[in-house]
C-alpha cells in the first residue's frame, strides 16, 4: 500500500507530539515541574521516537531522497539545455561578423557613457 509523504509525515508528527504529552502527564505525576518537566519530557520522547518510529522516519526520508533525486535530475537537465543554447550562441558570434549598433559604441574619449544621445 503506497501513501502519501503528507499523510506519513503527518503521522510521524502526530505520534511525536502524543509521545511528548504522555512523557509529560507522567513526568508531571512523578512530581517535576517548571523547565525540568519540559527538559525532561523532550529529552524522554526524543528518546522513545527515535525507537519506536524508526519506520515512519525511514519512510520520509525514502520519500524525501526519491523527490530530492528528482528535483537533481530536472536541475541537471536545465542546465544542460541553458549550456546548449550558449554554445548555439557562440557558434553564432564566430559565424559572422557581430553587428554593432554605431550609435552604442562608447569610445575613448568619451566624458559619460549615455548611449543614444549626441554631445551638445
Amino acid at each position: 500500500m503506497k501513501t502519501s509523504a503528507l499523510r506519513t509525515t503527518f503521522v510521524y508528527t502526530s505520534a511525536r507530539i502524543i509521545m511528548f504529552g504522555a512523557a509529560v502527564l507522567v513526568l508531571y505525576w512523578a512530581g517535576a515541574r517548571g523547565l525540568l518537566l519540559l527538559g525532561l519530557g523532550l529529552i524522554i520522547s526524543a528518546l522513545l521516537s527515535y525507537v519506536l518510529l524508526n519506520k515512519q522516519r525511514t519512510i520520509i526520508a525514502e520519500k524525501l531522497n526519491g523527490r530530492l533525486s528528482r528535483v537533481g535530475q530536472k536541475a541537471g537537465e536545465f542546465t544542460q539545455r541553458l549550456n546548449d543554447g550558449a554554445a548555439l550562441e557562440d557558434e553564432d558570434d564566430d559565424d559572422g561578423e557581430a553587428a554593432v549598433d554605431p550609435e552604442h559604441v562608447v569610445t575613448a574619449d568619451a566624458e559619460e557613457p549615455v548611449l543614444g544621445f549626441p554631445k551638445p
